[in-house]
């Protein structure tokens, strides 16, 4: 069972979104949260799998509660909002994916279930955005780790901020799915990452992959 946590200002969304989500038999809502601050406290009492997290509430907002929140679960950012800077402060606040309300009810669900199993998720319209905004930005001597990975690991990586998923990479590298997660499990360790979004922000920060290729 997927646990969630909901956390929006809006009462009307929050209880919209608990219907939707427990109409799933695999998935349970554990809290509702109004502000950033509640769902930093919820998530950290109720240990959910991901929060679904607004940006724009009151106390804190959800960037905010994304960084406090840390490791306790993975956070969804699910906003009216899609402008490039919250983009990118979500990701590089921990968010392991990005989704507008405007997102269908089907697709909202299945990204519940990509951020639990610990993929990234990007709308597509916020994956071109968020090219854009690393192709403004000079690459960072900060990402530590690069220079330990192999050809083969780079060539993964390369892949994975492309938006690839593990099926898409087995059938590009012709690699049995074991291989690829090895292949990812190496690379989150190396370049130590969570998950596949800040796998996607090293390689662009780094410079390794770039929105010219």
């Amino acid at each position: 069972m997927i646990r969630v946590l909901i956390a929006d200002d809006q009462a009307l969304l929050r209880g919209s979104f608990r219907v939707l989500v427990e109409s799933e038999p695999d998935l349970t809502v554990v809290g509702e949260a109004s502000t950033g601050a509640e769902a930093v406290e919820l998530a950290r009492a109720e240990r959910p799998d991901v929060v679904l997290m607004d940006v724009r509430m009151p106390e804190m907002d959800g960037i905010e509660a994304t960084r406090h929140i840390g490791d306790t679960a993975r956070v969804l950012i699910v906003t009216m909002f899609d402008l490039d800077s919250y983009v990118y402060a979500a990701l590089r606040a921990g968010a392991s994916g990005f989704l507008l309300k405007d997102t269908p009810p089907g697709d909202l669900l299945a990204g519940i279930r990509v951020v639990a199993a610990g993929e990234a998720l990007l709308a597509p319209v916020v994956t071109r955005r968020l090219i854009e905004e690393f192709a403004r930005r000079p690459a960072s001597p900060q990402v530590t780790g690069l220079e330990t990975l192999t050809g083969r690991e780079r060539e993964v990586l390369t892949l994975i901020a492309r938006g690839l998923s593990n099926a898409e990479l087995a059938g590009h590298l012709y690699l049995s799915m074991a291989t690829v997660k090895t292949h990812i499990g190496r690379l989150l360790t190396k370049l130590e990452a969570r998950d596949r979004a800040q796998l996607v922000i090293a390689a662009y920060e780094s410079g390794l992959v770039t929105a010219a290729r």
